[in-house]
Parts: C-alpha cells; structure tokens; sequence
C-alpha cells in the first residue's frame, strides 16, 4: 500500500491523536479501491469493477485529514466552526461591499461561501445551487447568437458604469459625468 495515495490521516499524526485519547478515522484504502478488512468500497460495482474512479488531488486529500483530526477533539471542532464561520464572514462582507464597484464581488462573496461550506452544510447547498445557476446562465448564453451576446455584454458593461458613476458620485462627490460635459463645452 502506498501511504502518500492513502487518504486517511498520517501515520504519526494518528497515532499522536490516539494516545491522547481522540477518536481518529484510521480507515486506510489500497490501490485496489478496497479497505483494510478487504471490503470493496461503495464505489465499486459488481466484479469489483471501478463505477466512477476518481482521486481528488493530493493537496485535497491532506487538508481533509487535517481537518478529520482537528474535528476529532470537541476543543478542535468548536474553534474550527468559529474560525470557518469568523473567515467566511469577512470575506463575504468584503465582497458584499465591493459588489457596486466593478471588480470581483460576486467572486469574493462566492469564495465567502466556498469557505463556510467547510464547515456548513446550509452554506454548501447555497453553492452548489449557485453554481447549478451560473453554470446553466453560461451554457444558455453560449448557446444564443453573436447579437444577443452583443447586446447582453452591452448591457453588462452599462450596468457597471451606471453602478461606478453613481458610486464615485454619491460615495466620493465626484461627478464625472458633470466633469466630462464641462471639458466638452470648454474645448
């Protein structure tokens, strides 16, 4: 068995846990797709063959065990929740702001989201529904016609400068509409 494609906690780390009386997930899979006792995981099908054989990446694979032994200690678990939930409100409320401006606040609110969902059921059913949204919006407009992609770009790009002049106007007391006509009728 290959320890570095095992996707359970390390070694050490486990065993550290358990000495100190943590309950840790030691369920340990071959190359096989099967688990120590020799059992074939829900991902295989009949005769042994692989349903949908997919490993997430090796990164993924450690954080999650990471987050398995910290969810291990109630002290751990309680103070993950806080951290997740401190961090996803930041980062929403940072995007929440910078929605008006152009720029990425829709994408800061979504990662806000991708964060919560560590840890919060509620918050990943949000983004899975978000993206079953955005990706059906993206094959939509892939599928209409240059013209309406045009006139859809357009209206994007129009409603970004309405939100940034009323920004600039309102937030700033700069009125750059007012400024451009003054130069035009000046020069």
């Amino acid at each position: 068995m290959d320890p570095i494609a095992a996707p359970g906690p390390p070694e050490v780390a486990g065993r550290a846990a358990e000495k100190r009386g943590y309950a840790v997930p030691m369920e340990r899979h071959d190359r096989a797709g099967r688990t120590d006792s020799g059992e074939p995981t829900p991902e295989r099908g009949a005769g042994g063959l692989a349903l949908a054989e997919r490993r997430p990446p090796r990164w993924r694979r450690r954080v999650s065990s990471t987050l398995d032994l910290i969810r291990a200690n109630p002290t751990g678990r309680i103070t993950l929740k806080i951290f997740i939930a401190i961090a996803g409100a930041l980062v929403v409320t940072v995007g929440i702001a910078l929605i008006p401006l152009p720029g990425p606040g829709w994408l800061l609110v979504i990662a806000g989201l991708g964060i919560w969902a560590v840890e919060f059921h509620w918050a990943r059913r949000l983004l899975a529904f978000t993206r079953r949204n955005v990706q059906s919006w993206t094959q939509w407009v892939r599928r209409q016609s240059l013209l309406v992609r045009v006139v859809l770009g357009s209206i994007g790009l129009i409603f970004v400068a309405v939100v940034l002049w009323l920004s600039l106007k309102y937030s700033l007391g700069i009125d750059v509409v007012a400024r451009i006509m003054r130069y035009l009728a000046t020069h």
